[in-house]
């Protein structure tokens, strides 16, 4: 019998071609579906200079590593274009947890932390208390998984 309905076709259609679709590596930045924010368009620069996140402007813009990342001010701005390895949150931008953990996910850019002038991102507030639980020894795993997570998928 065939499948008549438009949405169960395209739902039908998606399986099949996700169940037969070549292996794909993950983006190397964790970037939204509509725009290509990265950290959902909250500015990096603002959690090491602000102590907080703070919403990026469109205004002040920049492309970098296939993403659009956003900036509080043009002085933020600047900053990360001089040195954007020196803002960007480690693991793409993925949570930090997840990736110690072996694999990736969203973030929640109120879930974050500085440590050692890195920035690292968590799903949530609950997931960011487990990885604060041991942040040397996560970061230890998230650091040695990182690259195979970029190679696989």
């Amino acid at each position: 019998m065939p499948i008549r309905h438009p949405l169960v076709r395209a739902v039908f259609l998606f399986l099949m071609l996700a169940a037969v679709a070549p292996a794909m590596a993950i983006s190397p930045v964790n970037r939204t579906l509509l725009g290509g924010l990265a950290i959902d368009g909250y500015d990096p620069v603002a959690y090491f200079l602000d102590g907080k996140p703070i919403e990026g402007k469109k205004a002040h813009s920049f492309v970098w590593n296939d993403a659009t990342w956003r900036f509080a001010t043009a002085a933020h701005r600047e900053l990360f274009v001089k040195s954007p390895e020196s803002y960007a949150p480690q693991y793409g931008g993925y949570c930090a947890w997840a990736v110690s953990q072996g694999y990736t996910a969203g973030i929640e850019p109120e879930a974050w932390t500085v440590r050692d002038g890195k920035l690292y991102l968590n799903y949530d507030l609950e997931i960011q208390e487990k990885w604060r639980a041991d942040l040397p020894g996560l970061i230890a795993k998230g650091d040695a998984n990182w690259p195979g997570l970029l190679a696989e998928k």
